[in-house]
């Protein structure tokens, strides 16, 4: 099996983070670690992330960042760690169980077969959305991942804005997070676009997404506007990349916070 590391980006996730690590480990998958990178959370996560690390022993780290920066740094921080401890497969996964633990042995499953990246999607057949959403969430949400994203960078892929995901080693060092610029949610797209326009094998597997029932979302319209015309810089920044373009380096970068 090879090692997998789940890697939690947390800013006040002081209610879940227990939870949902104990959800991971209870799955029993062999050689499954756990990163935590803490954005400074005033709610004190990052003590009980320590504590946890200190329960479970070196099948979990922390890394605590100095200040908020947003969850593009955020992950950039948890895939050097993931590299440099040398795992294979590096799973984006949120903390406040939207992202349900009980589908990581599908993404892992998926990986072994053969794809390069497994997104969690809540649109391909089978997936699906918190059934509370109202109607213009849902057609917001649907549009944005279906049509507006899709038509303007041409992702094969029903849900780019999604968190859910496995990323194999060599992908990741392939793409090169230093090409990456963005910092908040729309981060989810912009790695996807260039897994896409490198050539990378993108599979969806399907995924039920419920809204988180403890602590406060940090999803806001201000989150979406970005997103929307941080489309467009996306398309312009890579849309001349290539398979040819790969990072080919055995070299991994030093792990650093």
């Amino acid at each position: 099996m090879p090692k997998t590391t789940v890697i939690l980006p947390t800013y006040n996730e002081a209610p879940n983070l227990p939870l949902m690590v104990e959800a991971l480990f209870a799955l029993g998958i062999p050689d499954l670690h756990i990163l935590v990178v803490d954005d400074s959370s005033p709610d004190g996560t990052g003590q009980i992330a320590e504590d946890l690390a200190a329960k479970y022993g070196p099948k979990m780290r922390v890394v605590h960042k100095e200040r908020k920066e947003g969850l593009g740094p955020a992950y950039k921080v948890g895939f050097r760690h993931a590299l440099a401890d040398g795992s294979e497969y590096m799973i984006q996964m949120d903390t406040d169980f939207s992202h349900r633990p009980q589908y990581v042995p599908d993404l892992i499953a998926r990986a072994d077969a053969g794809a390069d990246v497994v997104l969690g999607s809540r649109y391909v057949k089978g997936g699906g959305v918190d059934e509370s959403w109202g109607w213009f969430r849902k057609l917001l949400s649907w549009f944005a991942n279906r049509v507006y994203v899709s038509v303007i960078l041409g992702l094969p892929v029903t849900d780019a804005t999604g968190g859910f995901r496995l990323w194999k080693r060599d992908t990741i060092i392939g793409m090169g997070m230093d090409r990456v610029k963005s910092n908040g949610y729309v981060f989810q797209v912009e790695i996807a676009y260039v897994a896409h326009k490198l050539g990378y094998k993108m599979v969806e597997t399907p995924i039920y997404f419920p809204d988180r029932e403890r602590g406060d979302s940090k999803m806001g319209r201000h989150i979406i506007l970005e997103a929307a015309m941080r489309t467009w810089q996306i398309r312009n920044l890579h849309h001349g990349l290539n398979p040819s373009m790969r990072r080919t380096s055995d070299a991994v970068p030093a792990a650093g916070g």
